[in-house]
């Protein structure tokens, strides 16, 4: 049986020297007693010489995770571990196993150790005792961590706080910064550190932050647990400003202006124009619409135009550069091409009512020219709105739903547009949608890929012919 005792300070360099050297001495782990310390020492073990072996190489993960491991206050966390180095010595790959009961164990010690060194750094107070002969400001703070995490910590203390001496005090060990220097001490009782002038003004500003509409006791603890309160001068606070915060936050809303302020009065005029529109000119405001950025590029929205009492609505994906300037839907080549191929089927394009699911022209300037771009799902979502407001003042029997933005629009998908086009959908009211291509799309095929798609596209209008003549009365 061999016997190793690790130092407190240098843990885990000493464990890895000394598990390197079993490693390489084909010492297995049932015949080595670890232990850091006077403390953790087994007193019926024999201490035996040592063997000296090659060094082995491990995969990196287990280095990163045995240096955390090592400052756990498990007293088996040096043998859980040499008992893992030595099974990756026949599986390499064991870190992988998200199912072997060793690495969970450790990966668990591991974060439990993390854990304790954020909240150390997170929830140590130091404390003003005066500056001595070499000018430099000394502070001191005592902390209680659930692990041996003293000296991974204090680096950070270090280099964060490297213009003033101070010392840290644990349970299990001290840390000194003096002169820019860090050394370690043993544990020293918890000193007598005096409060300051520093600590009421952090106490003033803790209370003034707290708002107690907000309060969530669970949350607060769970970040800030309740066994760092004793060494947190806010915390003497915390259940004063609990017990009165149901008072506070009523007080607040009691004192809350009853006029509301400029930012919010915008936001209440966005607000309004969610609502539904009465009035016998429902989409007057369509000129003004600003509910997605669009309006700001295009030149004007493009209303639907049509009886409002068709039988038929038609709905487009947006204007074009020809209807953003003439400000009317299906002026420009796709819709000229719809009036070539409607005159075919026989569907007159007067006695619907033709519209875009987007209203406002959506481009990318190149030169002179402005170039198409596709609405995306946040703008169609936005322009819904007004559709929703022309199809209950229209109450169209059935709608033509040519493209993939209408489409989206109206029944909340595009997808497998070849598949539905030609088919009948419903929506939520039962009101017919029929899906097809776009105009636009038959423009952009090549020359032997569209008479098909137009052939498809000349049937779907002469269905929608068809449903009409069978609604009439």
């Amino acid at each position: 049986m061999h016997r190793v005792s690790l130092p407190e300070i240098g843990t885990f360099d000493a464990w890895r020297s000394q598990a390197r050297a079993l490693l390489g001495a084909g010492v297995p782990p049932e015949q080595v007693l670890w232990a850091r310390g006077q403390a953790e020492a087994d007193l019926f073990a024999r201490d035996l010489p040592m063997p000296v072996g090659a060094a082995a190489t491990v995969p990196r993960g287990f280095v990163d995770l045995a240096r955390r491991v090592v400052w756990h206050r498990d007293p088996e966390r040096f043998a859980r571990l040499y008992a893992l180095l030595w099974a990756l010595g026949r599986n390499r790959r064991l870190l992988e196993d998200q199912g072997d009961a060793r690495v969970d164990r450790l990966r668990k010690m591991a974060k439990e150790v993390s854990r304790d060194r954020h909240k150390m750094t997170a929830f140590v107070r130091f404390r003003d005792i005066g500056t001595p002969e070499t000018n430099r400001r000394r502070f001191a703070a005592w902390f209680e961590p659930s692990h041996y995490i003293m000296e991974p910590v204090a680096p950070f203390f270090a280099g964060r706080f490297g213009d003033m001496d101070w010392s840290i005090f644990t349970p299990d060990l001290t840390a000194h910064f003096e002169g820019g220097a860090l050394r370690f001490a043993p544990a020293a009782p918890r000193p007598d550190l005096p409060d300051d002038a520093t600590e009421d003004l952090w106490r003033t500003y803790f209370q003034n932050i707290f708002n107690p509409a907000r309060l969530k006791i669970k949350a607060m603890q769970a970040e800030m647990p309740r066994k760092y309160w004793h060494n947190l001068p806010e915390a003497r606070l915390i259940p004063q400003m609990i017990a009165g915060a149901q008072a506070r936050a009523q007080a607040m809303a009691e004192a809350a202006p009853t006029l509301a302020p400029v930012r919010a009065k915008r936001i209440l005029g966005r607000a309004e124009m969610d609502m539904p529109v009465t009035g016998d000119d429902p989409l007057q405001g369509l000129g003004e619409c600003r509910r997605c950025p669009l309006w700001d590029g295009a030149t004007q929205a493009v209303p639907g135009e049509g009886p409002m009492d068709a039988p038929l609505m038609i709905v487009g994906e947006q204007p074009g550069d020809r209807e953003d300037l003439e400000g009317r839907p299906f002026v420009g080549p796709a819709g000229q091409m719809f009036d070539a191929v409607a005159a075919r089927a026989g569907l007159d394009r007067t006695r619907a009512y033709v519209t875009n699911a987007v209203k406002h022209f959506k481009f990318t300037p190149r030169g002179k020219r402005r170039i198409h771009q596709a609405a995306n799902a946040g703008e169609i979502s936005h322009c819904r709105w007004w559709l929703d407001v022309e199809r209950a003042r229209v109450a169209p029997k059935l709608i033509l739903a040519m493209g993939g933005t209408a489409a989206e629009s109206l029944t909340g998908s595009r997808a497998a547009l070849r598949q539905r086009r030609g088919a009948i959908e419903r929506l939520g009211d039962g009101t017919p949608v029929l899906v097809t291509w776009h105009p636009s799309y038959l423009l952009r095929l090549p020359q032997a890929g569209r008479a098909v798609a137009e052939a498809e596209f000349l049937s779907d209008l002469r269905q929608v012919v068809g449903m009409l003549r069978g609604m009439e009365p």
